[in-house]
């Protein structure tokens, strides 16, 4: 089994059934991918194991810093909780450009 720290997908398990109708247990992997996205915020970069299609969200919206600052956390793993509190602490400390 795959272990994701980035968008909360898991493994789906279920039937492949034959001709026959006989059932087999299978296991659909998710398409996971290893990337390094940068933080705006932190001004680094983070290797971080994400699903493809997660990763067309990232880049919806905006990059790395404005998809943790909108997900919410009980959908994210610890590493990126932390993560998420660390942009949000270093968004908070840097005056708005007006």
């Amino acid at each position: 089994m795959r272990k994701l720290t980035l968008g909360g997908k898991a493994p789906q398990i279920g039937y492949k059934v034959s001709h026959s109708h006989r059932r087999t247990k299978h296991a659909w992997l998710p398409n996971i991918q290893k990337r390094a996205l940068f933080s705006m915020a932190l001004g680094q970069s983070f290797c971080i194991s994400v699903p493809t299609e997660i990763l067309r969200s990232v880049d919806k919206a905006g990059g790395l810093d404005n998809f943790l600052l909108q997900t919410a956390q009980d959908t994210l793993s610890e590493p990126m909780r932390r993560l998420q509190a660390r942009i949000r602490t270093q968004v908070s400390r840097t005056p708005e450009a007006e």
